[in-house]
């Protein structure tokens, strides 16, 4: 249900900051404004004012915002007031709104929820407004402009009308089947193109593997035997120290894992226990996580000091890339040979780093020539997208035209079921907890 309360929250980044950004949204925003700054700002043009408390009082001066409904981000009567970013500051501000009659602090989410719910932005937008704002990399940030700018929708929306269409021919020749106006055979008309569109949704869910590794980051998993120099390699790629390093085996008991970007991809470092056989059971239960991380790697890093070492045994899954690196190089002993490895490396001085960075860049996808990265980034997305495809393959068997008439209107509601255009309430309180208060 929409709420008709005026919301007001820090929109901002933590305090203390240069410039703090306290928004209003609602119906008593106007007022709200006039008992701050004496006069109500002429729309969309920011104005320098003093902002005071119901005696008079100076709270500060900054630029004030108005945004009249419905030209806002809410859909409703918006206000932005910058001020100076101290603490004391702002909570003088948000002290006094709370003091106003009508107003209340915002809840997280609220105001893109509004947005949401005005009709300005549909939930694949809200989702990528959130990924953009939590995006560590470059392609990350791509990835939720995509989606937060609309392209993605528009892709959704044009599925959706060319099923629209579709249904349209089939109620025609269901309901005006003897008038002579009406298109001969539907199937002539329009299941070629529900055919191809089944592909392109097909090709679409094809792209959420993609789309997973460039949101949660690709998963390198840094696996060998003990004293293989694991941790030293960990940090090395870090820069900094996370992992304990010593001489003695053993010494790494837990998964370890540190974040990079890489070629503007996230990559989730993971390093872990040596794998051997032991009877210490704290270092057995390191390996056993060891195995759980390896299980579920994009690709592992498999490290040995001597030549021949380079085995996993059966804790290696079905088609994750394996690149055997040899470590320690700079040692006198033991000898390798340019096959037994695919990396030379030591952390030590740097030899091979170079190397491995650039095997490491191979992995990762390649986006060369995309300008636009409209792919499934979220669980949700994917399950209604296939069944969106499901519906189309039951439409495109099935012999009796109502009955593929009813399976193309499910192929809409799935694709409506995306965008939040269909039967998603019980969705929204999830997707609009992951905003922080004041967005």
């Amino acid at each position: 249900m929409l709420s008709t309360d005026t919301i007001y929250a820090l929109s901002s980044g933590s305090l203390p900051a240069g410039v703090a950004i306290i928004r209003v949204s609602g119906p008593e925003t106007a007022d709200a404004l006039v008992r701050l700054c004496g006069t109500l700002p002429p729309p969309r043009i920011a104005t320098l004012r003093t902002i005071r408390t119901r005696n008079g009082e100076t709270l500060d001066s900054g630029l004030v915002l108005y945004f009249p409904t419905p030209a806002s981000f809410t859909g409703e009567d918006c206000c932005e007031l910058q001020v100076h970013g101290g603490r004391a500051v702002v909570s003088a501000i948000l002290d006094e709104l709370a003091a106003t009659g009508g107003l209340r602090h915002a809840e997280a989410g609220e105001f893109a929820r509004r947005a949401f719910q005005n009709g300005k932005l549909d939930l694949v937008e809200v989702e990528g407004l959130a990924d953009l704002i939590a995006a560590e990399t470059e392609m990350q940030r791509r990835l939720a402009i995509e989606q937060s700018g609309g392209g993605q929708s528009a892709l959704y929306a044009g599925w959706a009308r060319r099923l629209t269409h579709s249904r349209a021919m089939i109620e025609a020749e269901l309901d005006f089947a003897d008038e002579d106006d009406v298109p001969g055979s539907v199937s002539a008309m329009i299941w070629d193109d529900v055919g191809r569109l089944r592909q392109e949704i097909d090709g679409h869910i094809a792209r959420a593997g993609l789309a997973e590794i460039i949101r949660d980051g690709l998963k390198i998993v840094i696996a060998g035997e003990p004293n293989a120099g694991k941790s030293s390699l960990l940090n090395a790629l870090a820069r900094r120290d996370i992992a304990i390093v010593t001489e003695v085996a053993g010494t790494t008991r837990d998964v370890l894992s540190v974040d990079l970007s890489l070629a503007g991809f996230s990559v989730k470092l993971f390093d872990t226990a040596g794998l051997r056989e032991t009877d210490e059971l704290v270092e057995r239960e390191g390996i056993r996580r060891a195995r759980q991380v390896i299980a579920d790697a994009d690709l592992v890093l498999l490290l040995s000091e001597k030549p021949g070492y380079f085995r996993i045994d059966e804790v290696l899954p079905e088609n994750v890339p394996v690149i055997r690196v040899a470590t320690k190089v700079d040692r006198p002993s033991p000898s390798w040979a340019p096959s037994d490895a695919d990396i030379f490396l030591s952390t030590t001085t740097g030899e091979g780093m170079a190397d491995l960075l650039t095997a490491l860049q191979s992995h990762l996808p390649d986006l060369a020539g995309r300008t636009a990265l409209a792919m499934p980034s979220r669980k949700r997305h994917v399950d209604c997208l296939r069944q969106a495809s499901a519906a189309l393959e039951r439409s495109l068997i099935s012999s009796d035209l109502e009955l593929r008439a009813e399976q193309l209107r499910q192929a809409g509601d799935a694709l409506g079921r995306i965008t939040g255009r269909v039967d998603v309430e019980n969705l929204l309180d999830v997707i609009f907890s992951e905003f922080c208060i004041g967005k």
